[in-house]
């Protein structure tokens, strides 16, 4: 270790702070927050680091810097806006190179509302971004069938109004517009609607409502009914939209929810901006696991960026998890119940939702690093040593204790290979004895694998409980193979995973890829025996009534069945036909049998 580097850690400080990590060459690798400097840079350089990629960081740092602040919080902006600035090679980021849509109410008189993708800092209103365009276009929709507002770009200064210098144009004549240019609307009547609109657009409809109610009413005192339809029309189409975007409880006021999912390469977190029982903003993203960092870790930095991104400053957040962060004049919540429980499993499902779009996109476009993403998945949740590139399944099949078969199916790279599948017909065991079977299968099959050399498979599956597991841990244990191969139980009716040795079974999620490729393994390792199963059951009826015939042995009938197929077509063959296949006397026979039985 940089004799100076040494000297940094043993005065380190145990406040709160942002630590950097230089590499030889001065390029910046890490940027980190701790809650105690000292014990939080000192756990790198434990000799029981756990982590490839932590281990390769900290084998590169030469330098170290820290910054010392007053709080977590603090910290945790300090290390935002420093990643963001220097972008490290070793934090996580919100990586999003897209420019998001905003609404614009424009900084002019008689203001003009828009989408655009560009802020210009000129005093104009700002209000998302949207993750998506077509919310952004439903809402400004909405807003332009309720209010008529000038879309020209003209300069309605007072006084070049007062000195006529516009002319209406052909968006007063369709009614899309109230003619201000001709001072033919206030200046004040149009900021009424600017003002409702402000309130729709931050997901508080009542002053919305109440303009349009109170048109509706003037009008209609007025005995303007035609005209007081057109306004209830538009109070309609308000209703509508806010009836789509009301979430649970419209009593749920100022929140900012976020939910997360994760796997071992990435994290994914939805957040919902919540106002007057609306969502206002919904966006999900994608943040790739760098060095093994846990969701806590990755949900405080995305809850800085995200709200930072939105522009949030509700002093309520609702969060799945607990955080030790503590932000000021900001609650955070992990709700247990009721609708703001329900809202944080919503903003959950988004994420999970998002992130089975992003899986099938990249089993599409890279199935390479589909497969080892599942692999290294496999790996942590089966507690293996490995990844189960080479996996192998194992079924009996018998139907009331008769031909019984054994099927043996491999996977690799979690695909079947059909080529290398195998049956076997129990040669020790007398009537249906699954346990016997199993015992019996695994210790041919392993035995022989060991004799000839073969590679042997990462994990081995079991379709059955403790009882078919037991038997086969028993063969390993005879050919010296337990615990060098991982083998785990899969029994039906609740999927559960048994390990030898463990009397509490694994329950893995139902939508877990794990899971999937298990239960994929154990049901194709059935379908196989289940076919084998039934054509050794056929082959043993076609026999048994051939066997009948004086005279035939097995090999003649094996003969007739290669050739003819079936018993049917056997019987339905003239003699001649016969002969050509077996010759005279053995034809003869045959054609006898079945005719004389006609």
């Amino acid at each position: 270790m940089n004799p100076s580097l040494e000297l940094q850690l043993k005065t380190l400080p145990s406040e709160p702070g942002v630590y950097r990590y230089y590499d030889k060459n001065e390029q910046l690798l890490y940027v980190g927050k701790a809650k105690n400097l000292k014990k939080r840079v000192l756990s790198y350089f434990n000799k029981n680091l756990s982590g490839y990629r932590i281990k390769i960081m900290v084998g590169k740092i030469q330098r170290l810097e820290t910054t010392i602040v007053n709080s977590e919080y603090d910290a945790l902006l300090l290390e935002n806006n420093l990643i963001k600035e220097h972008q490290p090679f070793y934090n996580v980021m919100l990586k999003d190179d897209k420019t998001y849509p905003w609404i614009c109410i424009k900084n002019e008189d008689f203001p003009r509302i828009f989408l655009t993708r560009n802020v210009i800092k000129d005093g104009s209103e700002y209000y998302g971004p949207y993750a998506k365009v077509r919310p952004a276009k439903i809402l400004l929709d909405t807003i332009k069938h309720i209010y008529k507002l000038r879309t020209c770009n003209l300069n309605l200064s007072p006084a070049k109004i007062a000195d006529g210098k516009y002319k209406v144009c052909l968006e007063y004549h369709i009614k899309n517009c109230e003619g201000p240019c001709e001072d033919l609307e206030s200046k004040e009547d149009y900021d009424d609607k600017i003002d409702a609109i402000r309130g729709i657009v931050k997901g508080d409809f009542r002053k919305a409502k109440e303009y349009l109610v109170n048109q509706m009413m003037k009008l209609a005192s007025n005995l303007q009914f035609e005209e007081a339809q057109i306004i209830k029309e538009r109070l309609d189409i308000l209703e509508d939209y806010q009836a789509k975007n009301t979430v649970v409880n419209p009593n749920i006021d100022d929140v900012d929810v976020f939910g997360m999912t994760s796997d071992e390469t990435a994290a994914y977190v939805n957040f919902f901006k919540i106002r007057n029982g609306n969502i206002i903003q919904s966006f999900t993203t994608e943040i790739k696991k760098i060095l093994e960092e846990t969701d806590e870790d990755i949900m405080e930095e995305a809850l800085i960026e995200i709200r930072q991104k939105f522009s949030s400053d509700s002093k309520e957040v609702l969060l799945p998890f607990h955080l030790s962060v503590e932000i000021p004049n900001v609650k955070l919540i992990v709700p247990k119940v009721g609708d703001k429980k329900r809202i944080v499993e919503l903003s959950e499902k988004n994420a999970k939702e998002y992130r089975l779009e992003k899986l099938k996109q990249v089993q599409i476009v890279d199935p390479e690093r589909h497969t080892n993403r599942i692999m290294a998945e496999m790996q942590k949740l089966l507690r293996m040593p490995v990844e189960p590139r080479h996996i192998e399944g194992f079924d009996n099949s018998n139907i009331q204790g008769t031909n019984p078969v054994s099927a043996c199916v491999v996977f690799k790279d979690g695909k079947p290979s059909k080529a290398d599948y195998r049956i076997f017909h129990p040669k020790t065991v007398e009537g249906p004895n699954d346990f016997a079977t199993m015992e019996e299968v695994i210790y041919r099959r392993y035995k022989r694998m060991l004799d000839e050399g073969e590679s042997l498979p990462q994990l081995i599956l079991i379709d059955g409980g403790k009882g078919q597991l037991s038997s086969a841990v028993k063969s390993l244990r005879l050919l010296g193979l337990y615990r060098k191969i991982t083998i785990v139980g899969i029994a039906k009716r609740l999927e559960e995973i048994f390990f030898p040795e463990d009397s509490i079974p694994l329950y893995l999620d139902k939508k877990s890829e794990t899971l999937k490729i298990l239960q994929r393994v154990r049901d194709e390792a059935h379908r196989f025996g289940v076919k084998h199963h039934r054509t050794r059951r056929k082959n043993s009826t076609i026999k048994s009534e051939l066997e009948e015939i004086p005279g035939v042995g097995e090999k003649t009938i094996e003969l007739l069945l290669s050739k003819l197929k079936s018993v049917k077509r056997i019987k339905e063959s003239n003699q001649e036909t016969l002969e050509e296949i077996l010759g005279k006397s053995k034809a003869k026979v045959i054609w006898e049998f079945f005719n004389s039985n006609g």
